[in-house]
């Protein structure tokens, strides 16, 4: 199914979902383009008409793929996973799925989502400790009856949960949650980001990534 043309990545350097998409696309081999949305330029390019037309829900990222465009970065991920070949971001075992979709989905869903710009923007003034209080609640059932248990496996291998769980660390810093308080997250997060997948796909090296916050 995979074609010549390459697929372009509409994206935001800080979005955690467009980074998730990156990550994917690392781990597979797959080479793309990326064409910046800057969330917040001109009150937001992704508010655009233009940008509505490609993606409704006026969100990153949005993907044009195979002659089709996806947007929802787990429904990509998982595509991208379908129909390239390279590493299974999914297990095999029906089991071993549903534990990665689950820790995908409350992260992707419970979590991130309590602390994106639309939503800080609306709670204002105290959209610190928002932030905090929702990534904490979340950090919290990721730790709690070892959601996590899989990370201990010395066969361990990267799935869509990692590729969700870096960039909410990463978001998790910017807003000051200590994550020292989450041994497990903290381990697995510092072992992710030394593979070269997860460097690469960092916000501080995208084309759109500010001089200032470039590594």
């Amino acid at each position: 199914m995979a074609t010549q043309t390459k697929p372009i990545l509409h994206g935001y350097f800080r979005s955690s979902c467009s980074w998730r998409v990156r990550i994917a696309f690392a781990l597979k081999g797959v080479e793309y383009d990326q064409l910046p949305v800057n969330l917040i330029k001109d009150g937001g390019q992704q508010l655009t008409e233009e940008y509505k037309a490609l993606n409704p829900m006026q969100q990153v990222p949005a993907v044009e793929i195979d002659g089709t465009t996806l947007s929802q970065s787990l429904a990509v991920i998982q595509y991208i996973d379908e129909t390239r070949p390279g590493p299974r971001l999914l297990p095999a075992d029906p089991k071993a799925r549903a534990q990665v979709r689950m820790i995908s989905d409350l992260i992707a869903s419970g979590i991130q989502p309590l602390q994106n710009l639309y939503v800080i923007q609306k709670i204002g003034a105290e959209k610190m400790q928002w932030s905090q209080h929702f990534i904490d609640r979340g950090f919290q059932e990721l730790h709690s009856e070892n959601t996590l248990f899989y990370t201990a496996d010395d066969e361990h291998r990267i799935s869509m949960a990692d590729i969700c769980l870096v960039p909410q660390v990463y978001n998790a810093e910017r807003f000051k949650v200590d994550v020292g308080k989450y041994p497990t997250i903290k381990r697995l997060n510092e072992a992710l980001l030394e593979i070269e997948a997860f460097q690469v796909s960092h916000p501080s090296r995208q084309p759109d990534t500010p001089d200032d916050l470039r590594a």
